[in-house]
């Protein structure tokens, strides 16, 4: 089955407007900035997305798709195994633009009023649940003393923490293997 000519120009859109927001942060992209980069007008861009906040749930939600046609739709965290969550960290590293774009507007909605802060609270909400649950598989491999809802903020500032780390010294922070150093520190080897 062929894609409509319209499928195509939002999904180039999205693109563009990924390695816009990864250069520019999302405040400092504008729907022009994305239309040129995509060889339209603005106007030509608001056909497919009448506001900035539009083209960034777009933005989310593609980056989202991707992580589940890579990994299944069952591989959300709650579902997946710490060698899927490594392996997920493998991924990652071979995609940094899109870890810059996440990474980028992760820190920009904390900011109030950011159009992706309730994004992102629901987000860290679910992957915290996700991960306790995961961690509470393996409860007798964990360090005495700390639960799974102890460890999983732990384990999120760890794979946020490794993805800044490498975006910025990625020659000196190997960070799929020191996700993996990390999970041998709980217990839980791949």
């Amino acid at each position: 089955m062929s894609r409509t000519r319209g499928t195509d120009r939002r999904e180039s859109i999205i693109r563009a407007a990924f390695e816009v927001i990864a250069e520019r942060g999302y405040r400092g992209t504008s729907l022009a900035a994305v239309a040129e980069r995509v060889g339209l007008t603005q106007q030509g861009l608001m056909h497919y997305f009448p506001s900035k906040e539009d083209l960034l749930t777009a933005v989310l939600e593609t980056r989202d798709e991707w992580d589940l046609l890579n990994f299944g739709r069952s591989a959300a965290p709650p579902a997946m195994t710490p060698g899927q969550l490594a392996d997920l960290v493998d991924y990652n590293a071979t995609r940094p633009g899109i870890v810059q774009t996440y990474t980028v507007l992760s820190a920009d909605s904390v900011t109030e009023g950011h159009p992706a802060r309730q994004y992102f609270h629901d987000r860290y909400r679910r992957v915290r649940a996700g991960i306790a649950q995961l961690l509470e598989r393996n409860r007798e491999l964990l360090p005495p003393g700390l639960t799974p809802e102890q460890l999983a903020p732990l384990a999120i500032a760890v794979l946020d923490g490794l993805q800044l780390q490498w975006l910025l010294d990625p020659e000196e922070v190997d960070m799929p293997q020191s996700f993996r150093d990390f999970l041998t520190l709980l217990g839980t080897k791949p």
